[in-house]
């Protein structure tokens, strides 16, 4: 039996539509003595990650734990200054994301984020550019839990056999799977053809 074609797109954000130059972060690294990536190492931490994305503490909260743990004096300053750049659309996945929004379908941005995230969209001008936005912080569930499927799958208003969703992330990708949905991992544009036809979209 033919699998049903998606009728709606849901995409991550990070790895996928914002991408991140390692240069500034590092920069800040450098200028305040600490190792480069230590900053982004300490904030993606578990036990203080999982709290940010999962909407129980708040960016700021979160921002101050990584502070508490790095060894320098002037801790603070260093976070708030890394915190300064927040990336950059990634135009093949902007333009794949416009395509398929001109075609009709329905385009979901999916996303473990923090309260930051829509200061995030409209300093990045990309709040327009999606139809709904699917926060792990908002909704309380990060991906790539069932329940944050189900409620993706609510907000953009169709059943999850006809949702396609993409991500950079394996496990969150086979999380998807399971979940009902057909699922893709983004590694660049060179498959755009490919989750086009996904979509029913002419090549």
């Amino acid at each position: 039996m033919a699998r049903d074609r998606a009728q709606a797109l849901l995409i991550d954000f990070d790895g996928v539509l914002r991408r991140w130059d390692p240069a500034p972060m590092i920069a800040v690294e450098v200028k305040y003595g600490l190792k480069p990536a230590s900053l982004l190492e300490t904030s993606m931490s578990w036990d203080i990650y999982r709290p940010a994305m999962a909407g129980e503490i708040t960016d700021a909260e979160w921002m101050k734990l990584v502070a508490d743990r790095l060894p320098i004096d002037n801790a603070a300053e260093a976070v708030a200054e890394w915190q300064t750049y927040r990336g950059e659309p990634d135009p093949d996945a902007l333009a794949f994301i416009r395509s398929v929004r001109a075609a009709g379908r329905k385009v979901g941005l999916a996303t473990n984020a923090t309260d930051r995230l829509r200061a995030d969209l409209e300093a990045l001008a990309l709040t327009d550019e999606v139809d709904v936005v699917i926060s792990s912080w908002e909704i309380k569930v990060h991906k790539p839990a069932p329940e944050y499927f189900e409620r993706a799958c609510q907000l953009i208003g169709e059943q999850p056999k006809h949702v396609l969703f993409v991500d950079d992330d394996d496990r969150v990708v086979r999380g998807a799977r399971s979940a009902g949905l057909s699922a893709y991992r983004w590694s660049g544009p060179q498959h755009v053809d490919y989750l086009r036809k996904a979509l029913d979209l002419p090549a």
